[in-house]
């Protein structure tokens, strides 16, 4: 029935129904999540949005740098990707059988293989975590050892066997027994080396560039690394999740450094266009045939709406508007652009310590400052809780200047940048000069920011 049914009206039921959100969020959902929005002053009620930006039921305007966690590749309702949902869903199709082929995965799964032509096939799930999941299962089955190396710092996913990669604390506190994993850290080839002597390692799963606190592999540790799981019989599995599909500047981040072949990819995310959650487990042809070796083991791994029409629609508009508009390069140079004029900050501004990243992946670092009344303030601050400076960063950009970023990780004095990768240079202005006249609040002494960073240690609530 195309014109739906008339006991269902959603635009009646958001209109009716609309202002209870944080209450329905209260009530029925993590309860957490609208308490700590409250207290940070983050409660705001966002009416509509398009690409970099939305807009409030005032009409006044927010710039996203945070892009849903990277979600929001190439904005919000881009609308190629519009326009090819409403073709898919106009088009009814015979979706999700599960015992045909139908011709949107396997176009999809050839352009995104077109950008890794060492890799051959593709496995579609629904999102980052399960992407990472296929990968450590693929992993294990193909080389027939139990054991995956991860970095410290790491984030790969939150279900069980993506957590046991994971290199934060407190997403593992309280989750145990996990996979029998080890954590290296990133860059330590002598720790790589005494693992693989073990014999039991299956691969090395690693972000090129680590959301939390945006730190890059160091030059030539991925492709050292990938001759050392080779010589031992293991894999490198790259965790492109959040860097891949342009984000750094490259349609992938290991494609940074020369000779790099992942024998998996996993990726997600941008790949969705912001509409249908999707994840993406790339692979060599020997680890997918050991997988599926037989008949008998061709749903040994699958999903239930893996490879929807949805999601493949998605996926291919998303490829195709970043082809046309040239994305990747957008983000190679706008992302300079962004981190040269923020770095060049760092000598004026006592409390800023360093702006690192690749592409539109950026990292703003604050440290111990050298005079002694702003060092007695952060001092006071780090005492209470790890990570409070930045969030006092994050909140009056938000409040005072309607832009929204996010604080890199627990206990991180970053601020991590990853805007939509349609970003120019009027967004670049907007967000120098908003970060510059927060700074200039912090190091007056006074101001704002110290009173909220008082407020902040007396409720002692952020992130818990």
């Amino acid at each position: 029935m195309k014109d739906g049914h008339p006991g269902f009206d959603l635009t009646r039921l958001l209109a009716e129904r609309g202002a209870e959100r944080y209450e329905l969020h209260t009530r029925h959902l993590n309860h957490q999540l609208p308490r700590m929005l409250h207290t940070l002053g983050f409660d705001k009620v966002y009416e509509r949005a398009e690409g970099a930006h939305f807009w409030d039921a005032e009409g006044n305007d927010y710039l996203d740098m945070l892009a849903g966690f990277g979600v929001m590749g190439l904005g919000r309702h881009h609308p190629v990707v519009r326009k090819a949902l409403h073709d898919v869903l106009d088009a009814s199709l015979a979706d999700l059988t599960r015992f045909d082929c139908q011709p949107l995965p396997g176009l999809l799964a050839e352009k995104l293989l077109a950008h890794s032509p060492h890799l051959d096939r593709v496995f579609f799930g629904n999102s980052g975590t399960e992407a990472v999941e296929t990968a450590l299962k693929f992993a294990r089955y193909a080389t027939g050892k139990p054991r995956i190396l991860y970095c410290d710092h790491a984030f790969h996913g939150l279900t069980t066997g993506s957590l046991s990669v994971n290199g934060e604390k407190g997403f593992r506190d309280g989750f145990a027994p996990l996979l029998p994993d080890t954590a290296i850290a990133l860059g330590d080839l002598d720790a790589l080396r005494r693992e693989l002597k073990r014999g039991d390692v299956a691969g090395l799963v690693v972000e090129p560039i680590q959301g939390k606190g945006v730190h890059a592999s160091p030059p030539g540790f991925l492709r050292e690394a990938q001759e050392l799981l080779h010589r031992h019989k293991a894999v490198l599995i790259a965790d492109e999740v959040q860097t891949g599909l342009g984000r750094t500047g490259d349609f992938y981040a290991y494609q940074h450094e020369e000779g790099v072949e992942p024998d998996l990819l996993c990726v997600a995310k941008a790949l969705s266009g912001g509409y249908v959650p999707v994840g993406a487990t790339l692979g060599k042809d020997w680890i997918f045939k050991r997988v599926y070796s037989s008949m008998d083991r061709v749903l040994v791994h699958s999903a239930s709406f893996g490879s929807n029409a949805q999601a493949m629609a998605a996926g291919l508009a998303v490829l195709a508007v970043m082809e046309q508009e040239e994305t990747v390069a957008n983000a190679r140079r706008t992302g300079d652009l962004l981190r040269e004029r923020l770095a060049a900050l760092v000598g004026r501004y006592e409390l800023l310590h360093e702006v690192r990243g690749r592409g539109l992946m950026i990292g703003i670092e604050f440290g111990r400052p050298s005079s002694l009344k702003l060092r007695s303030r952060w001092t006071m601050l780090q005492a209470a809780r790890k990570g409070l400076f930045a969030q006092m960063v994050v909140v009056p950009l938000l409040q005072k200047h309607r832009i929204l970023t996010q604080v890199s990780g627990d206990h991180l004095e970053v601020i991590k940048l990853i805007p939509p990768l349609v970003i120019g240079e009027p967004e670049v202005d907007r967000f120098v000069t908003a970060f510059t006249a927060v700074m200039d609040d912090a190091h007056s002494g006074g101001g704002l920011m110290w009173d909220f960073g008082r407020t902040l240690v007396k409720q002692a609530v952020v992130h818990r």
